[in-house]
């Protein structure tokens, strides 16, 4: 997964996490588009533990991926339906 850590002063940060495979790609459904970008999603490839300990500490975070979504429910911070899909993506977003 790519995670991309984005601060904020005073208002603690984003941390944005993307499976690999979606890096760069743009997901439509319906009236909805996103961008996967490295801009905003990073370039460093971290393992699922990093990104597990990272968002659980995490007031913010946008997540995009099956492992990604798939990872915040497993340390507990998002409900396992807590998601939506764009087509067949999973994308949750933490505040």
């Amino acid at each position: 997964m790519y995670m991309k850590i984005h601060r904020c002063s005073g208002a603690g940060g984003i941390v944005a996490v993307c499976d690999t495979e979606l890096i760069n790609t743009t997901l439509k459904d319906g009236d909805i588009t996103i961008h996967v970008t490295d801009a905003f999603y990073g370039t460093t490839i971290c393992s699922e533990d990093m990104v597990k300990d990272v968002i659980r500490h995490a007031a913010n975070c946008n997540l995009i991926g099956e492992k990604a979504v798939q990872a915040a429910v497993d340390c507990g911070v998002l409900e396992k339906n807590g998601y939506m899909l764009i087509g067949n993506v999973p994308h949750a977003q933490i505040y």
